[in-house]
């Protein structure tokens, strides 16, 4: 039985964030107490990828038959990524760079500043998104529901109320993120627990119901069709498969950000790559588990029938019916059941809220690092490039939230006009914020090349199976973005406006870069 859908909640989170550990180099003791080790940093890349919502989604839209499309994307992407990263790490242990680090040694300057700024340029729009996206899962653990749409205050419309909102939440933040690492350590790992236990509800929710029923799951498999065909007979054309794809494939993304804890790994060149290849491995199977686990407890075809249901509210849907699932098992009543199926919902709704609170953490210092600490000090002025004795480059957070604040105030009192504007920046960094995976597997293949650059760990052994993983990971790469470029004009209702705005991102975020950095080169010349 399926419980009445929740209004509408956020979109889609992108899964990149992590927990980032503080330790006093003016102690050798303390400092290897407090590096990393292995099974905090797999913990770490866990939540920096592994996105709950995504499995829920994947169900949604394709059943169990989503499961063999995870497979392959983490075979023909995350697997070989993961140990190029690992492969960077481990030869530049104790470059504080991160991504821009690795690509200016294995490629150049100008080809890794092009990349990092269109990284960094999209998690500015990230950044202003979530903060007015925040509120609805907070809404839906307080009230149960999404009343953001209704929220009015002195006059002022509630988009208004929650811009100003998110203007005080994105100070706040920085505020206490400028503070110190070890301050971003403690929030993000709230973060990164509400999300793990998320998951274990859901497995453990899974396993008790399908032992109750001895064995019977809810969507039943009647043969190996079932892992092949969605029961969504409109998402088998080639167009819905090949979408689905590029979906599968950016679940998977963010295990980049995690190269700027590289320095603060215990024995990194060692333990760094470990710990990729565990991680990569227990996300390639934690998802193809959790979409199996949605089986358990929730037939496809009742659950695809529910009234208002949509890929902005499936994971409370889902998380509340396990609840309702586990009431009716244990064979209470009708009344019970669906209390619990509530409080399963408001669960969603904290982790979401944790979630999201957790990754603006990071996310709000953790690129803005790579990208101040990794790129020539003089690409920048002085007052931006600064960075304090404790790491911390306090001046480009202060200028980076003003900006953050001006996007939020500008479409928030702006009308529907500046919305519709900032709708069209979104689709900018759609591909631009992939389009990095592509400059790091290219840069592989130089890297490899470069018998110069030391490697004290190595998975691809020669140059030419580093040229095979380099090659097999940027196409992937390329030909996902390409059809998310092109999907919109292949649908019933051709959209080009959007195929037009997420090709002009790319093209004008390398153009910034390009001006910027041969400004520096200009510099440095004269």
């Amino acid at each position: 039985m399926i419980i009445a859908a929740v209004d509408k909640n956020t979109n889609f989170i992108y899964n990149n964030y992590l927990h980032t550990i503080y330790y006093d180099r003016s102690d050798i003791d303390m400092e290897r107490e407090k590096k990393l080790k292995l099974v905090p940093l797999v913990l770490m890349v866990f939540t920096s990828v592994f996105g709950f919502n995504n499995i829920s989604k994947a169900f949604y839209k394709m059943g169990y038959a989503a499961i063999p499309w995870y497979i392959l994307s983490a075979l023909t992407f995350f697997i070989p990524y993961a140990f190029m990263i690992a492969e960077y790490g481990s030869a530049f242990k104790k470059e504080k760079g991160g991504i821009y680090s690795w690509m200016e040694k294995s490629v150049g300057g100008k080809f890794a500043f092009i990349g990092t700024f269109m990284w960094y340029s999209a998690y500015v729009i990230w950044m202003v998104s979530v903060a007015t996206e925040i509120w609805i899962p907070f809404s839906n653990l307080i009230f149960g529901k999404d009343i953001t749409e209704n929220n009015l205050l002195l006059g002022l419309k509630s988009t208004q109320v929650i811009g100003i909102l998110a203007i005080l939440f994105v100070i706040t933040v920085t505020f206490i993120a400028s503070k110190g690492l070890q301050k971003i350590s403690k929030i993000t790992s709230v973060g990164g627990t509400a999300v793990a236990l998320l998951n274990v509800v859901l497995l453990v929710g899974g396993i008790v119901i399908f032992a109750i029923h001895g064995g019977k799951l809810a969507e039943p498999i009647t043969s190996i069709r079932t892992f092949i065909d969605s029961p969504n007979s409109s998402n088998n054309s080639m167009i819905n498969l090949l979408s689905f794809l590029v979906f599968a494939i950016f679940a998977y993304g963010g295990i980049e950000a995690v190269g700027g804890l590289v320095d603060q790994t215990e024995n990194p060149e060692k333990t760094f790559p470990r710990g990729m290849i565990i991680s990569a491995v227990i996300i390639a199977v934690g998802y193809s588990v959790g979409i199996f686990m949605c089986g358990t407890f929730l037939k496809w075809n009742n659950l695809n029938s529910t009234h208002g249901i949509n890929l902005a509210n499936i994971t409370y849907i889902i998380m509340q019916n396990l609840g309702y699932a586990i009431g009716i098992s244990f064979g209470l009543g009708q009344a019970t059941s669906v209390s619990i199926g509530v409080f399963f919902a408001r669960l969603v709704g904290l982790s979401m809220f944790l979630a999201y609170l957790g990754s603006y953490f990071t996310l709000i210092y953790s690129p803005l690092k790579q990208l101040i600490e990794g790129t020539p000090e003089k690409l920048w002025p002085k007052f931006i490039s600064k960075i304090d004795e404790d790491g911390m480059p306090r001046n480009a957070m202060k200028i980076q939230c003003i900006i953050i604040a001006i996007f939020i105030m500008v479409i928030s009192f702006g009308g529907e006009g500046v919305s519709k504007f900032f709708s069209y920046i979104v689709l900018m960094t759609n591909v631009a914020m992939t389009l990095p995976y592509m400059f790091l597997s290219i840069a592989f293949i130089s890297f490899k090349k470069k018998k110069e650059i030391e490697k004290p760990f190595e998975i691809y052994k020669n140059y030419k199976s580093g040229i095979a993983a380099g090659i097999i990971v940027t196409c992937t790469i390329f030909f996902a973005n390409l059809f998310t470029i092109i999907q919109p004009i292949l649908e019933v209702k051709p959209d080009v406006k959007s195929t037009i705005w997420m090709i002009i991102g790319p093209v004008f975020f390398s153009i910034v870069a390009l001006t910027m950095y041969n400004s520096y080169e200009k510099k440095i010349r004269n």
